[in-house]
């Protein structure tokens, strides 16, 4: 699998999808930044979801503008949550606040969480986990990267033969959900296309194959966004 490293999505913060810009990230976070994957781990430590958007923001006003576009926070999984979710997906009753599975980066697991249902169960739904780099980003706020993907139904892992969310292979479908989502809000300030090193493909944890053109979608959030009603 190729993975694009981030020194493009660091570099490149300053080309706007719009007119708008964001100003230039410093000498020392792109530094920091340009050796590290586009890809997230397991906790078995196999290839997890792809890195495609991301988000300039502090928690709260990533929790408003998620909460404003009809996303919710899953709950952690436990083994009532688990057997809850089993339930929804077989008995095909709704589950909000279903949970997802951890994945890492950098070695641990996502600090933020929201996903969104389709249909009448869990085995359908939009979900999203976010990770922060940095507290100090471009426009002096945190500056995070996430992994979003469609789980499309419920079967069995590839890689281990565990019950698991299979997903739809063009994450980069789900990532223009996603910004599509956020921008119908009007709490950003805009969104920005990061150019990547062109077309890559690969497994996930589950064993499911995705495919997308390598571009990273950022979007910068208003900073009234969390007093906006």
């Amino acid at each position: 699998m190729r993975c694009a490293g981030l020194a493009v999505f660091v570099a490149l913060l300053v080309m706007p999808a719009t007119a708008q810009t964001i100003p230039p990230a410093q000498d020392a976070i792109t530094q920091d930044l340009a050796q590290l994957p586009m890809v997230t781990t397991t906790k078995h430590h196999n290839p997890g979801d792809l890195v495609n958007v991301g988000l300039v923001g502090s928690k709260d006003e990533i929790t408003a503008v998620m909460k404003a576009a009809g996303w919710t926070v899953p709950v952690p999984v436990t083994l009532k949550s688990s057997v809850k979710i089993a339930g929804s997906v077989m008995l095909r009753h709704t589950y909000y606040s279903a949970p997802v599975s951890s994945l890492f980066y950098g070695g641990r697991k996502q600090d933020l969480a929201f996903e969104k249902e389709v249909g009448r169960s869990a085995s359908h739904r939009h979900h999203v986990r976010f990770w922060k780099l940095r507290d100090d980003g471009p426009d002096g706020r945190p500056l995070w990267i996430g992994a979003a993907t469609f789980d499309k139904g419920v079967g069995i892992s590839h890689r281990n033969g565990a019950v698991t969310h299979h997903i739809n292979g063009d994450v980069d479908a789900e990532r223009d959900f996603l910004m599509g989502e956020l921008n119908k809000t009007s709490r950003l300030t805009g969104v920005y296309i990061v150019k990547g090193a062109g077309p890559v493909s690969g497994k996930n944890g589950g064993g499911d194959v995705y495919w997308t053109d390598g571009n990273v979608s950022l979007a910068e959030i208003n900073p009234g966004a969390v007093q906006q009603p």
